[in-house]
């Protein structure tokens, strides 16, 4: 077939699956059930377990948390309808009442006390919940519907750590392992639906919780159909075989704008894309001279090299062809809404020549090698992301290749120190958690730097973290995450790149809030 006629033929294909597309919508303006197209697996029901975007936006649709967040990712009422410091180490939550568990018992302060034990217990968990109430000396049960949190210094982020700890049956979850909750056994929450199955790599189902004790869930079924591949949710949402889908391939936007029946929403979400750095051993893996050779020190340990590669991205460039316009270049932790957000810190700005001279100054005037790191099916344009850094660092002289993976095989080897150079990314309500999580002294006893994958140790961010966390004062919190941000700016202890612009797309008779933290929400999606 020529390449005229195959051309002619893909656009008859098109235009029909598009007639056909429209006429299955207009079918089903009024189902009662929604299914939404996501973009990576989900590896676990267990709301307490693994801590990955996907698990924790399914729990979210199933479970409740004492605090929960709007679009804008702003702290508000959940299960709790107020809390308050009453003196500095106690924070007291009063718990909304006649919520409902999906088998009919009714939440009380003994189901939170029991949720906010049980990260600390799970054995073998590498999702680094337990960070969230490991500040939490003491609960005392005030009441059935009142709760006294005891911590042994004042803790400002007790609002925010407890939106991250759903809040489970202890009747239902009582010594319940992960398998329990895959299998639906434990899987008994307060969420506005109640679980029903899950086809592992392919489907979660989920039906309405009429007893819900907010609005009422619009749609009687929802199924969360997992889709890494970018066209392969495309067809899907064209075709009619999905309503919703997210993380749109930027690919494709353009496409859909053209398609009447189609919404798109967007906004800029809280999550930054950035490089971590093995910064602890002397000879990282993947990491050799121009001939293979291992390296007699770590480049990495070395400001000058942080700051040359940083220098050699040429971030807008990246976020306008390889993001193709759907980012905003980063030069912090957190993006500009989340508090904490440094301003005065910039992007740096693309400098080839400037970097060379710091790989000159550091002992290596002919570059080095190494590998960049990166999943291929987690991030928006993940994969095309670290190709182009690895094209722009080859041409300062650090010559790249590009490993690229699905996230649930890259996790697993990220958490093995198998990288030196790896892609992650992050959000988070305040720069002060992320830098706890992201860049402080790893640390099991405190819960310190569970995702610091390049064991990056500075004692003074430590401390002004330790310092932000450690207040209720908001004002004076938000200047100590403020300062701690920009020491992490400064001493290059991770290369940022880009906060992701996340985009829905959606059949026109459905509307949706474009969400902060890119969850997507089964309850918000109205029909109209």
């Amino acid at each position: 077939m020529n390449y005229e006629l195959a051309t002619m033929w893909r656009r008859v294909r098109y235009f029909a699956a598009t007639a056909a597309t429209a006429a299955v919508w207009c079918a089903a303006a009024n189902a009662a059930d929604l299914s939404i197209g996501i973009s990576a697996d989900v590896t676990s029901l267990d709301p307490q377990y693994l801590a990955t975007q996907h698990n924790v936006e399914l729990g979210w649709n199933v479970f409740g948390a004492l605090t929960r967040v709007d679009e804008k990712a702003r702290i508000m009422p959940g299960l709790a309808v107020s809390w308050r410091a009453i003196d500095p180490l106690t924070w007291e939550f009063k718990l909304r009442k006649g919520v409902k568990f999906h088998d009919g018992s009714e939440l009380t302060a003994d189901d939170v006390v029991y949720s906010l034990v049980r990260p600390l217990a799970i054995a073998g968990s590498p999702g680094g919940f337990a960070v969230y109430v490991r500040r939490i000396v003491s609960k005392q049960i005030v009441d059935p519907y009142t709760i006294r949190l005891k911590t042994a210094t004042p803790y400002g982020a007790m609002p925010q750590d407890l939106n991250a700890i759903m809040i489970i049956s202890k009747k239902a979850a009582f010594n319940a392992t992960p398998a329990d909750f895959d299998s639906g056994k434990a899987m008994v929450g307060t969420g506005p639906y109640k679980f029903v199955r899950w086809t592992r790599g392919d489907r979660i189902e989920l039906a309405r919780f009429d007893g819900y004790w907010d609005k009422k869930p619009p749609w009687e079924k929802v199924t969360f159909r997992m889709m890494s591949n970018d066209p392969a949710r495309t067809a899907a949402l064209l075709s009619g075989d999905v309503d919703v889908i997210e993380n749109v391939p930027p690919s494709d936007l353009e496409r859909f704008r053209n398609t009447p029946t189609v919404r798109l929403e967007q906004t800029v979400s809280w999550r930054t894309i950035f490089f971590h750095m093995d910064q602890f051993r002397d000879q990282p893996p993947q990491v050799t001279d121009l001939d293979g050779k291992p390296l007699t020190k770590n480049p990495f340990k070395d400001i000058r090299v942080r700051r040359a590669i940083s220098k050699a991205i040429n971030r807008k460039a990246l976020v306008e062809r390889a993001m193709e316009n759907l980012a905003v270049p980063a030069s912090n932790v957190v993006s500009p809404q989340i508090f904490g957000h440094h301003s005065e810190s910039k992007a740096e700005a693309f400098d080839p020549e400037g970097a060379k001279k710091l790989l000159a100054e550091a002992g290596y005037p002919k570059g080095f090698a190494m590998t960049v790191s990166a999943p291929s099916d987690r991030y928006v344009n993940d994969d095309q992301v670290a190709q182009a850094v690895a094209q722009m660092l080859s041409r300062v002289g650090i010559k790249c290749a590009v490993e690229a993976m699905p996230f649930n095989v890259y996790l697993t080897k990220a958490r093995d120190n198998q990288f030196s150079f790896a892609m992650l990314g992050w959000g988070s309500y305040a720069a002060d958690l992320a830098l706890r999580a992201l860049l402080m002294t790893p640390s099991v006893d405190k819960g310190n730097g569970a995702w610091n994958w390049g064991k990056y140790s500075n004692p003074k961010l430590d401390k002004l973290v330790e310092d932000a966390l450690d207040t209720v004062d908001d004002a004076k919190r938000e200047a100590l995450a403020r300062q701690a941000a920009g020491v992490a700016a400064a001493d290059v202890a991770i290369i940022p790149l880009h906060h992701q612009i996340v985009t829905w797309a959606m059949k026109k008779n459905i509307t949706y809030q474009a969400r902060t933290d890119e969850r997507s929400l089964a309850q918000y999606f109205r029909p109209q």
